[in-house]
């Protein structure tokens, strides 16, 4: 089953007679990071060390992600786990909305860089040269 578009469901919460009936009658989809980490896993059929690994993440810090330890990962390493799924545009801005960080904004130079790599295909590395190349922070800082 589809999930339906948030103004789909905006429009039955504000159209409806109640927020109870809204509630008892919509099946909303589960918002935790974690959560919208394993359906991607399962729709993508991924799996978490590979994602983990080709993120360059710490072994650690990508499980605790993965099952809810780390709550809230900073935007970097949300959008390390997007390019290493292969996430499309919608897809990296609503795991960086899951994650409670802010969603990629083309008025903001750094992110519009990372939209267009996000955009054409630009794997984790080619879009850390891109900004780098364009003077921008890169996603994955050096260590």
């Amino acid at each position: 089953m589809k999930e339906p578009l948030t103004e789909e469901l905006l429009d039955a919460l504000l159209s409806g007679p109640s927020v109870e009936s809204y509630l008892d009658s919509t099946p909303l989809p589960r918002c935790e990071l974690s959560y919208y980490l394993q359906d991607l896993l399962a729709e993508k059929n991924l799996e978490q060390a590979t994602v983990v690994r080709e993120a360059g993440l710490n072994v650690t810090y990508g499980y605790e992600i993965f099952t809810g330890a780390k709550k809230r990962p900073s935007r970097d390493k949300l959008l390390q786990l997007a390019f290493a799924m292969r996430l499309d545009l919608r897809e990296t801005n609503r795991l960086l909305k899951t994650g409670q960080a802010s969603e990629l904004y083309c008025k903001v130079r750094r992110d519009a860089i990372i939209l267009y790599c996000i955009d054409n295909g630009y794997s984790l590395q080619a879009t850390d040269e891109e900004l780098y190349r364009l003077g921008e922070k890169t996603i994955c800082q050096p260590r």
